[in-house]
């Protein structure tokens, strides 16, 4: 059982091959100071003052896919505002401070913009935080919640999907920056030829109630000039030349590549997933192990969007105009795993697959075999919510010491895991090499797989000895 957990590290080394939430034309958010949250029509793309604030919004889940299509404008369902409301009060609960003894009026709660304004402020007048006995619009106004427009708060106007979208975010947002909370991530700072280049370590999921952000961590990614990743994730060639890898194009299905047993086993797998035999059989052992894989970090704390933190930092820059830019290729990090031999590919399918059925996987275990299974899950669960916490609370010394990099390539047995360090570490250092060696001053963003970043061949020792400075960047 303690194979589980060597699939874990591609966690902390590969990118995933996800197209991330994006606008279709990217422009830059309203200047600071310029009132503007109305939306009175439904144009062709989103407006200009909302770009910055989508991808916090979807990450935490206040809204999904609609928000790129015409219902934005449209107004705010009843069902869409208990949501929002419901995610704002489980992430301020996560703030842990006192609760507030003067619950006030009951206030009005429609989808108006002021019942919208209600319902929000009444998540966060549960707790005690500065100002909020004030009352709704005031507590808002000065949390930076409502602007308006030149005509005033309109707040007996119904209100949109965008609009109420953006209230929860910013609410959420305020609140946690007043009291230094949100995830800080693995975070490093490399210096040379005046110029800067920060390097963050990506855990490559969506756990541990991983946003909001630290306001340190959101200020640096839209600070940036560029923001590279191990893959473009804008790149739609890209994207479908992976997709294209993942499936059979001889002639042959999922079923001539693997046993009998383990088919059905996928297959049934599947199944409440929406997923027919047909489809299934299309992929080839790797595609849907990674995707079990991905599915198996999942918990409760998972939002409901499922958006891994790379994907966050590519949607909020690219949202904001700043260019990104991909080190590795699609079709390289697929040959990581096209490349293994069919033996390996069948065993790393069973081992996810058990992976992602957990105790269901069981079956007619005998009871000690069942013990030592439900420690391995268990041991895995450990494993995964150790290195978010870390990530989140910028432990880069702990995650050193708890993700076996160094040992692992000191023995490459496994096959999968030689492939995943193999010649990759510097590769990336020679990127940020190059970029620090640019004409100055510029300020750059790098965010490739945590395990990418540490150990002996990591990026940070890597970058030292070529002679930059490199310093974990000082908590906030």
């Amino acid at each position: 059982m303690k194979k589980l957990l060597a699939f874990l590290l591609a966690l902390g080394l590969l990118g995933g091959a996800v197209p991330a939430l994006a606008a279709e034309e990217p422009v830059p958010a309203n200047p600071e100071g310029e009132p503007a949250d109305v939306t009175v029509a439904a144009p062709a793309a989103l407006p200009a003052w909302a770009y910055g604030e989508i991808a916090d919004g979807y990450a935490m889940g206040l809204f999904g896919d609609e928000i790129n299509t015409d219902a934005y404008s449209q107004t705010v369902t009843q069902a869409q505002l208990d949501k929002m409301t419901q995610v704002a009060a489980d992430k301020l609960a996560l703030l842990n401070v006192p609760a507030n003894p003067d619950k006030g009026e009951a206030l009005v709660i429609d989808t108006t913009r002021g019942g919208v304004l209600n319902a929000l402020y009444q998540a966060a007048a549960a707790y005690s935080f500065e100002g909020v006995n004030a009352g709704p619009v005031e507590f808002m106004r000065a949390q930076g919640v409502v602007y308006g427009d030149e005509t005033g708060l309109a707040l007996d106007r119904p209100c949109t999907l965008l609009e109420a979208a953006c209230f929860a975010n910013r609410l959420i947002l305020a609140l946690y920056d007043g009291q230094n909370a949100g995830s800080l991530g693995l975070l490093w700072k490399a210096e040379g030829n005046g110029n800067t280049l920060y390097l963050l370590g990506s855990i490559h999921t969506d756990r541990n109630n991983l946003y909001p952000f630290h306001k340190q961590l959101r200020d640096i990614i839209t600070g940036a000039d560029l923001a590279a990743f191990e893959l473009d994730f804008n790149s739609q060639e890209g994207i479908d030349e992976f997709v294209a890898m993942q499936t059979y194009s001889d002639g042959t299905t999922l079923k001539d590549h693997i046993s009998a047993e383990l088919y059905q086993q996928v297959v049934e797998a599947l199944a409440p997933l929406g997923m027919t035999e047909e489809q299934v059989a299309m992929f080839k052992p790797w595609a849907l192990s990674n995707s079990f894989t991905a599915l198996s970090m999942q918990d409760e704390t998972t939002s409901e969007n499922a958006m891994a933190l790379d994907l966050y930092v590519n949607s909020k820059a690219t949202n904001m105009g700043i260019p990104v830019e991909g080190i590795e290729t699609y079709a390289f990090q697929g040959r990581i795993f096209d490349e293994l031999s069919p033996e390996y590919q069948e065993n790393y399918l069973a081992m996810t697959l058990t992976m992602y059925l957990g105790m269901d996987a069981a079956g007619d275990m005998t009871e000690e075999e069942r013990a030592a299974y439900e420690a391995a899950l268990k041991e895995q669960d450990a494993i995964v919510d150790l290195w978010m916490d870390q990530w989140k609370n910028r432990d880069v010394e702990g995650f050193a010491k708890s993700y076996p990099k160094d040992d692992l390539q000191a023995n490459p047995s496994d096959e999968l895991n030689s492939k995943l360090f193999e010649g990759r570490d510097p590769n990336m250092i020679a990127w940020a090499d190059q970029y620090l060696k640019q004409e100055a001053p510029r300020t750059g963003l790098m965010t490739v797989g945590a395990g990418h970043m540490i150990g002996k061949t990591g990026v940070v020792q890597g970058l030292r000895d070529l002679g930059y400075t490199v310093e974990a960047v000082p908590l906030p």
